[in-house]
């Protein structure tokens, strides 16, 4: 059995801590550089945000893989895999059972039917019967030299014999060609980001990133560099030193881009006419590092931020 067999984070039976110390996880990272408003309407505020369709069939997807290698190699096949598109939808559901009530059965079987079309795409990339991952969904959490608390979750680490460490991430949208080049970017951010917790809490440089497009067949490969990672590291601290003299006043300014289209939060953006709520204060937030804000339940849809 490989070590993929676990159960998901955010199907845990143990209450969730209401507040934790809070951390740095790379959507929220990617939020605040994005935009330091979205980042506190979406770490501290805690706005709700409907799930779209490409996030909870992305979801479903990462289910469904991880149950995959859960099981024994040679169990591994396609069909196997289609049986567990079902399953993977009753996990979602079970973390988010408004998704039961508001999506109409049409656009469930539609949905899940897209999601055994991303699953039969991937036996062109990998043949999963070939080997047996370390882990999959796994948390991962180290602190930095100057307090910085990373935290989130991988999708798939793989470990060679010889000991070479690869991480591994599935990406199942499909956006508009002139947004590819910026959902690549954000990923490989986010691949960085992982680089770097694995390579402070394992004392081991990653010697791939692995981004696995399953929705077109391509793969990304990346190579890091140790000096480049230590430069990613800094500037890691620097966002968290930004996050952390906003919270301390407050001052979390909307920065209008292309990517306000995608953004759920117009009624409070100053930016559209709306006011933000009353600023809680930090740090006495609920951690935005918690399995519900990295990727674990809802899976971000590329190019969306």
């Amino acid at each position: 059995m490989s070590g993929c067999g676990h159960t998901l984070d955010f199907m845990s039976d143990e209450p969730a801590p209401q507040v934790r110390r809070p951390a740095l996880s790379p959507s929220r990272a990617s939020d605040f550089k994005q935009c330091p408003l979205l980042y506190r309407f979406r770490a501290i505020d805690r706005l709700p945000e409907p799930p779209s369709t490409a996030q909870v069939r992305g979801s479903v997807v990462h289910a469904a893989l991880e149950q995959l290698y859960g099981l024994p190699a040679d169990q591994r096949g396609r069909e196997t895999a289609m049986t567990l598109v079902d399953p993977a939808w009753d996990r979602v559901v079970a973390a988010q059972p408004e998704l039961a009530a508001e999506m109409e059965p049409e656009l469930r079987a539609e949905l899940l039917d897209q999601a055994r079309a991303l699953l039969s795409g991937y036996y062109r990339l990998e043949d999963p019967t070939r080997f047996d991952p370390q882990s999959c969904e796994q948390r991962v959490e180290v602190e930095l030299s100057d307090g910085t608390l990373l935290r989130g979750f991988v999708d798939r680490i793989d470990v060679a014999p010889t000991g070479e460490l690869r991480v591994v991430d599935y990406k199942t949208g499909k956006g508009p060609p002139e947004a590819r080049a910026l959902a690549e970017f954000k990923a490989m951010f986010q691949m960085k980001f992982y680089a770097v917790a694995l390579l402070r809490s394992r004392g081991v440089l990653p010697a791939r990133l692995r981004l696995l497009y399953l929705s077109d067949g391509q793969v990304l490969d990346y190579t890091p560099d140790l000096d480049e990672l230590l430069r990613f590291e800094k500037t890691l601290m620097a966002i968290w030193r930004a996050i952390q003299s906003a919270g301390a006043t407050g001052d979390f300014r909307p920065h209008p881009s292309r990517l306000c289209d995608w953004c759920a939060h117009h009624a409070h953006c100053p930016v559209f006419g709306g006011t933000p709520p009353p600023y809680p204060g930090w740090p006495q937030v609920p951690d935005e590092g918690s399995a519900s804000e990295d990727d674990t339940v809802l899976h971000a849809a590329e190019p969306a931020a």
